[in-house]
């Protein structure tokens, strides 16, 4: 069961909590990424810059080409881990 959720404030003041896909640091950049989803069966993927500062978090548009290659790439690293992490019972190899 994954807890990890994330409210967004809109600039409206309306809260939205979204699940929390992964966290990353690139070392390239020296900042941090969160890569998040609405909740249920929605298979839109948002990705943000987070900044901490005193009072939390701040989520800061993703600006350039590189930074969205860099996360489309991690995105599928985790999509491929977490799909071989749920073959419990179900036999997906049947190309040998």
């Amino acid at each position: 069961m994954n807890d990890k959720t994330l409210r967004v404030e809109d600039e409206h003041g309306n809260e939205f909590d979204y699940e929390i896909l992964f966290t990353f640091t690139s070392e390239e950049t020296q900042k941090s990424y969160v890569v998040y989803k609405e909740q249920g069966d929605s298979d839109e993927v948002f990705a943000a810059i987070y900044t901490e500062d005193g009072e939390g978090g701040n989520l800061l548009p993703i600006e350039s080409d590189e930074e969205w290659d860099m996360i489309e790439e991690k995105l599928e690293q985790f999509l491929d881990e977490d799909e071989h992490d749920h073959d419990h019972d179900h036999d997906h190899h049947t190309h040998e």
